[in-house]
């Protein structure tokens, strides 16, 4: 599923990022070398990435 249109970040690289260490929306685009444009999906990439960090 994609995350994030303007960026083309999908949810895969966006647990990615979580697993690495970002525990933030900002530190996974920053990880994958991006950062939020029109920050519409802010909110899904935090809440892949509290689902990431909960599983841990």
């Amino acid at each position: 599923m994609v995350v994030c249109v303007c960026n083309a970040i999908r949810e895969k690289d966006v647990r990615a990022a979580a697993r690495e260490g970002a525990i933030s929306a900002c530190q996974a685009y920053r990880a994958l070398g991006r950062q939020p444009k029109c920050g519409q999906c802010v909110p899904f990439a935090r809440a892949i990435i509290d689902s990431e960090r909960a599983a841990a």
